[in-house]
């Protein structure tokens, strides 16, 4: 469920429950008005507050998400604008032509060559040619790897802390020689570290 449905079920649950309250509240003093305090007012004066009570929590709960929800979308806002920003450093850095830049954006967004020509009122070949220009600019081989660029910019690097090069155990063969865990073929690594 949704937090906007979910605001919605809970306020259609508060004034439920409210107008409940109220039935019983009333209901239970003009009882109280007409006889003598007994188990029937007691009942109605208990399910009276109860739901009271049930009003106040959850419209403390709704006032909490609807809380929630606007902080999640001023969020969003700062994200979605800091990725266009970054986005469009990224292209000035590289010094990319408003042809390219196009031609990146709607690489990022995961369109298809051909229609990224369609947009562009270009042919295919252009298209393919501005990427090759875009993804070297990059410094990248390419539309995956374009988009990487953001995410580690986006995501921060900090994130992900890799150690290149593990401590080798005591007893491991040197780099380059034969691994007694690989029968008959040497070492092998990748950026230096063991596979």
């Amino acid at each position: 469920m949704t937090d906007g449905r979910r605001a919605r079920a809970i306020a259609a649950i508060v004034c439920l429950q409210a107008v409940a309250a109220a039935f019983f509240a009333i209901d239970a003093y003009s009882d109280l008005q007409a006889q003598e305090l007994g188990a029937h007012i007691v009942i109605e004066g208990v399910v009276a507050a109860a739901l009271l009570l049930g009003v106040t929590l959850n419209a403390l709960e709704l006032r909490d998400l609807l809380q929630r929800q606007r902080r999640a979308d001023r969020v969003m806002v700062v994200a979605s604008g800091a990725l266009a920003e970054l986005i469009q450093l990224r292209f000035q850095d590289w010094r990319l032509t408003p042809a390219e830049a196009d031609v990146a954006l709607f690489a990022l967004k995961g369109l298809p060559i051909e229609d990224i020509a369609r947009l562009r009122e270009a042919a295919t070949g252009t298209v393919r040619a501005q990427l090759a220009r875009v993804y070297a600019k990059a410094g990248v081989r390419n539309r995956y790897a374009l988009l990487s660029l953001f995410m580690d910019d986006l995501l921060g690097q900090a994130l992900v802390q890799v150690d290149r090069k593990p401590p080798a155990p005591a007893s491991a063969p040197p780099p380059g020689s034969a691994d007694a865990s690989l029968p008959g073929g040497p070492s092998r690594t990748c950026s230096g570290a063991p596979i």
